[in-house]
Order: C-alpha cells, then sequence, then structure tokens
C-alpha cells in the first residue's frame, strides 16, 4: 500500500496538469517544469532513505515517508500561487522519496532467491494504484476542485503510516552494514561497487528508462487531448489503461528475469515500445490509440527488470546506501526530461517530442546489448 500510494500521488500530477494549468495559468513548459521538480525532488530523497534505511531501519524510514508525505500534501491543497505548489511538490518528492530504496531492499530481505518475481509483484501493485487513483482524482477534480483530488490521499498515506508502524519490523535487514558508518575504507568500498561496469551500464540504461517514462506518462493525457482530439476524462480513462497493462507487464517481466535474465528481456521490451512510440504519432483514432497504447506499456517492464538486476548485484553490506546513489543519479538526469520535452512541445513540437523518445528507446537497446546474457 505504501509504494501504491508512493506512485499513485506522482502520476495523479499528469492527470490533474490541466487543471493546475487552467486554474495558475501555466504554460506547457511551466507545467514541465512543475513535474521536473518533482522528480528532481524524488531523485534527492534517494540517497538519505538509503542512509536514514541503514541508521534507523527500513520499517521506520518507511513510516517517517508516509508522515511527511500526508504535511507536504496539505501544503499541495493551499498552493494559491505557482511558487507555492512548486515548493509543496518539491517536499512531497522528496517525502516518498524516502519509501523508494527501502522497499526495494526490503523485498530483497524477504525473497532473495526469487527478487525478479518478487520486484515484479510489487511494481504491479503501483499500477493498481496508477490505475484507480488518478482517474478517481481526475473524476473529483472535474466535479469539483483540483484540490479535493490531491486532499483523497492525506488520509490514506495517513493509515498507511500507522499500518507500517505495526506490521512491518523497524528493521528487515541485518543491523550493521557498511554505510552505517562512512569512513573512507567504507565509501571505497561502495565506489569500487558502483564502478562495476554491469552496474555502470545498467545504471545508463536505467537513466534512459526513467527518463522515456517521466516524460512520456508525464504528457501523453494531454497530449491526447490537444493533439488527439480526445476528451480529458478519456484520456484519463486510457491513461488509466495502459498502468492496467503494466499490472500484467511487471510481473511478466520480472519472471522472465529470473529465468533469462537483463539482457533479452530489456532488447525485447525496448524494441516494441520505441515501435509504438513512433506508432503514436500516426495514430489519429481511438481504436489506433488503444492498440498503440497496449504496446507502449512494455516500456513499463523495463524498471523491474533494471532494478532486480542492480538490487542483487549490490553485496548486502552497501545494497540500501548503494542503490540509493544509483537512483539519486538516474532520478537527477532523468527529472530534466519533462522539463525539456514541455519545452520542445510548447514550440510546436509535441509529435516530435515522442519521436526523440523512440530514439532513446533505440539506445537502450545498444547499452543492452552489452549486459552479459546470464542473471546476476
Amino acid at each position: 500500500m505504501g509504494w501504491l500510494l508512493s506512485i499513485g500521488i506522482r502520476l495523479t500530477y499528469p492527470v490533474l496538469l490541466p487543471y493546475l494549468r487552467n486554474d495558475l495559468g501555466m504554460s506547457l513548459s511551466t507545467a514541465g517544469l512543475l513535474l521536473t521538480l518533482l522528480w528532481l525532488a524524488y531523485a534527492f530523497g534517494q540517497l538519505p532513505g538509503g542512509i536514514l534505511a541503514d541508521k534507523i531501519g527500513e520499517g521506520t524510514t518507511m513510516v517517517l515517508s508516509m508522515v511527511i508525505a500526508a504535511g507536504a500534501l496539505s501544503l499541495v491543497l493551499a498552493s494559491s500561487s505557482v511558487l507555492i505548489l512548486f515548493v509543496s511538490t518539491s517536499i512531497l518528492g522528496f517525502a516518498v522519496a524516502l519509501f523508494g530504496v527501502v522497499r526495494l531492499t526490503a523485498i530483497a530481505d524477504v525473497y532473495p532467491d526469487k527478487i525478479g518475481t518478487a520486484h515484479g509483484i510489487m511494481a504491479a501493485s503501483g499500477d493498481i494504484g496508477n490505475t484507480i487513483l488518478p482517474p478517481l482524482a481526475g473524476i473529483i477534480a472535474a466535479a469539483t476542485l483540483w484540490q479535493f483530488g490531491f486532499g483523497m490521499f492525506i488520509p490514506a498515506f495517513t493509515i498507511v503510516a500507522i499500518a507500517l508502524w505495526v506490521v512491518v519490523p523497524v528493521r528487515t535487514s541485518e543491523s550493521k552494514a557498511v554505510s552505517n558508518t562512512l569512513s573512507l575504507q567504507n565509501i571505497q568500498k561502495i565506489t569500487t561497487e558502483l564502478r562495476h561496469p554491469p552496474i555502470t551500464i545498467i545504471t545508463l540504461i536505467m537513466t534512459l528508462n526513467v527518463t522515456v517514462i517521466q516524460s512520456f506518462i508525464g504528457f501523453y493525457p494531454t497530449y491526447l487531448n490537444e493533439m488527439k482530439g480526445i476528451s480529458a476524462p478519456l484520456a484519463s480513462g486510457i491513461f488509466a489503461f495502459f498502468f492496467i497493462l503494466g499490472v500484467l507487464i511487471k510481473p511478466l517481466a520480472g519472471r522472465g528475469y529470473d529465468r533469462s535474465g537483463a539482457k533479452r528481456m530489456i532488447i525485447s521490451l525496448s524494441s516494441v515500445s520505441g515501435f509504438a512510440l513512433v506508432c503514436l504519432v500516426y495514430s489519429n483514432n481511438l481504436l489506433s490509440i488503444m492498440a498503440v497504447t497496449i504496446l507502449l506499456s512494455a516500456m513499463l517492464g523495463r524498471g523491474t527488470i533494471a532494478l532486480s538486476y542492480i538490487t542483487a548485484a549490490l553485496s548486502k553490506d552497501v545494497q540500501n546506501t548503494g542503490l540509493g546513489i544509483i537512483r539519486t543519479f538516474y532520478f537527477t538526469v532523468s527529472a530534466m526530461g519533462p522539463l525539456l520535452f514541455g519545452i520542445i512541445a510548447d514550440r510546436g513540437f509535441f509529435d516530435e517530442a515522442f519521436l526523440i523518445l523512440a530514439t532513446l528507446s533505440g539506445v537502450i537497446i545498444i547499452f543492452a546489448v552489452k549486459l552479459s546474457p546470464d542473471k546476476i
């Protein structure tokens, strides 16, 4: 439930973006900057989340994440200007980031032999939230105000915080980790692991993957509405359908990783989603757009594979902090995607922006070819 809310609130922003633009007078570029700030804050919270987990325990860090997120959302509701919205959104992004690293390492602690499948199931639970929560927020915003669309998350975060406090152990990993004491020797050990060639390659793949996904989901509902003439409620429904497919794709991708390794799966999924991004530009009726959306959902499986690969490759004593550093890097770099995408779209090149994403999918394939065919 914690991951469901963590990703659900972030994916609610694209659905409510048209309402925010109308109410606060934001251009596509400004809207892109809002999404970039959300993801930058999410990036900057990764390493602190990993360090906190090593020091105070995974369970405590999860609870802290949920509590801060509930408080940040209260500030979002009070936003009467773009500046206040930007600041409160940044706090929210940082808060939910604390949950991001911890849920991965906690799952790895509990299911060490089925890490790909376990990550796939957990990721799919997030897509269940993406299927339900953003469209529900859109319906509420259309019927009332956008503030009520965000407001429904506050009691949910509060309830989950209480549940995590009661159910999840303070610590799921061993009580001692290298990163608990950041001595020069320990920093060198972490750095050595992160410079291992397979880790470097998969980090680059994940950076491009997150850039493509964040840019795509950030503007897909708006693109369907403004470029394809689809109403905002129907665009939200197609957006939800995209994540319904993710519920199926992610567990299958995880099982594929457990059986075949990362290389073959990433190449296959990137080929399908890259082709679909090109087809999207030339799809001009509802039936073809729905068909393309099915193919586009393949991009949702890459993250499950890459995260499973990274988590398995890092040794236990640097896992939380190492994963935090990696996630900080790729979320920081990829956070610029929505801003650049919005600037390109604002200049009248909305279609071309999606073709750029297709090109990046091709670059992912090139990097994936360099991976070992064997699973770590």
